[in-house]
């Protein structure tokens, strides 16, 4: 049996192992991961790497093996990810796996923004496949918001159109302990957590935090969702992702993304990561040079 992380060196993957690693062996850890460079690092820890490619169901073939504990992590390819989880799933239920958990989305089914559709749809596909399954149902990151504060400061505001919309956010790190918690531990066979920080907060709340630890006054200035859109295209960013993070920020003023049920600190056993905690860490970094 060993504990098997898909998409092990991306951010949350990383973070995921580096939990595994504080509580068993490295010899007892499979990274899974499509560029064998990538995970170099791991291996030379003593991790187990294996490669293979969610968009390549070939690939997958020989990943999993009877009893082992899978953590899926949901890919990043938009309009993709549902076939490529379903490889994911088959190849796990072929092999006899022991649990298979899966990172989806605050709220599951009750999500309405365009996000959570190819997650809603992967949960069905899990639950109809008979493997033994447990739900990470993420909520928001505070990544998302401590990894544009160069923008932010720059800018001098933060902008979105979240309107007065609370979010519930935790740090990364938190999600991955919890994903780490749930594959070494017991009695999670089943369940649905759903994963979210202590405290929700405003878009506004945020700005005064981010102006309390510079000394500077950074406004939230509300946009229309269509214009917030706009905005992010005219930066740079690809129009169907813009559409995607504005649909997000109107599914926060809806309130989707507040839920503060006590999931992620009672699998940590410990508080979550506060939002100012994580703005503090940010602001170490390169944001401010």
């Amino acid at each position: 049996m060993s504990y098997v992380i898909t998409g092990a060196t991306g951010a949350l993957g990383r973070l995921v192992v580096e939990a595994l690693l504080a509580r068993t062996a490295p010899g007892e850890i499979v990274a899974v991961a499509r560029d064998r460079a990538k995970a170099a690092d791991l291996a030379a820890r003593g991790v187990t790497v294996r490669i293979a490619d969610y968009g390549r169901p070939e690939t997958l073939r020989g990943v999993f093996a009877a009893g082992d504990r899978v953590l899926l992590i949901s890919g990043n390819e938009a309009g993709r990810r549902l076939a490529q989880h379903g490889a994911v799933i088959g190849a796990a239920r072929e092999a006899g796996v022991a649990l298979l958990a899966y990172t989806s989305v605050l709220g599951g089914p009750a999500a309405t923004f365009s996000i959570a559709e190819e997650h809603i749809a992967t949960e069905q596909a899990l639950l109809a496949s008979g493997v033994p399954y447990c739900l990470l149902r993420n909520g928001w990151y505070h990544e998302n918001y401590t990894g544009a504060l160069a923008t932010t400061l720059k800018t001098g505001a933060v902008i979105g159109s979240a309107n007065g919309g609370r979010v519930a956010s935790a740090a990364r790190r938190d999600y991955a302990g919890a994903a780490a918690e749930v594959l070494t531990g017991s009695g999670h066979e089943g369940s649905v957590y759903e994963l979210s920080g202590d405290t929700a907060w405003t878009m506004a709340e945020y700005a005064a935090e981010v102006s309390r630890q510079t000394g500077r006054e950074i406004p939230y200035r509300d946009l229309p969702e269509e214009r917030y859109a706009a905005l992010m295209t005219e930066a740079g960013v690809p129009a169907s992702a813009a559409r995607m993070v504005a649909d997000a920020d109107a599914a926060i003023a809806r309130g989707e993304l507040a839920s503060t049920p006590g999931d992620l600190a009672r699998l940590l056993d410990r508080p979550a990561t506060p939002l100012a905690d994580a703005i503090a860490e940010a602001l170490k970094g390169p944001v401010l040079s």
